[in-house]
């Protein structure tokens, strides 16, 4: 199905297959099934290979023109898309007590925070810019509509995970935000995170993305 109509699917079985499979009973039906391992393979397949048909379904919809591409989109959602990439690498694998799920809250040293210094949601902070990066560079209306849709998903979501976070913790939230906050902005504690190492990876999957977009979207980034 082409058009406005296969757009439309696309978008309500994504949202579907981020909703359903994670809540319960289904949830710990499938954890017992494939085990926690496996869910998380699972989903993180079941999310990307749905992701890859809504971005296809918006190629496909009705080309609307909103706004030409200009040069100086192309460099700004470029420069945008190696900060997406840098926070990214900067945040994968830490532990993050503000994040969905307390991403190994007891592992984390208020004292170190890191990246969670000076973004509280790293992850979803690359996700908004991945968002804009693509919006500026994608003027007709199906792009527009799901990348102002993923960039307001990633903004509403801060706000909600830090409501749910700070009903779930409590003080404890409170005491770890104020520590974090106390932390110096210039010098957050990086000891132990390896930020060369995270930063030399940002930058090899922003150029890898480069060198991929044309064969795998069809279109390249690059002026």
């Amino acid at each position: 199905m082409a058009g406005w109509g296969g757009f439309a699917l696309a978008f309500a079985v994504f949202f579907l297959s981020h909703s359903v499979p994670i809540r319960p009973p289904l949830r710990p039906v499938l954890e017992r099934a494939l085990g926690r391992r496996g869910f998380a393979a699972a989903y993180s397949a079941l999310s990307v290979a749905v992701l890859g048909w809504l971005i296809v379904a918006a190629g496909r919809a009705p080309a609307v023109l909103l706004w030409p591409r200009l040069p100086w989109q192309t460099h700004a959602a470029l420069a945008l898309m190696l900060a997406a990439c840098l926070l990214a690498a900067l945040a994968i694998g830490r532990p993050n007590p503000f994040s969905f799920g307390g991403g190994d809250a007891d592992r984390f040293d208020p004292a170190r925070p890191g990246i969670v210094r000076i973004v509280r949601h790293p992850l979803l902070a690359a996700l908004a810019l991945w968002a804009l990066a693509h919006l500026l560079a994608n003027g007709e209306l199906a792009h527009v509509i799901l990348f102002g849709v993923f960039g307001g998903f990633a903004l509403l979501g801060m706000r909600l995970i830090d409501r749910r976070r700070r009903r779930e913790r409590g003080a404890d939230w409170t005491r770890t935000r104020a520590a974090v906050a106390a932390q110096p902005w210039r010098a957050p504690g990086w000891a132990g995170h390896r930020p060369g190492l995270r930063i030399a990876a940002g930058v090899a999957v922003w150029a890898g993305l480069i060198a991929l977009h044309p064969l795998v979207i069809g279109v390249g980034p690059l002026p």
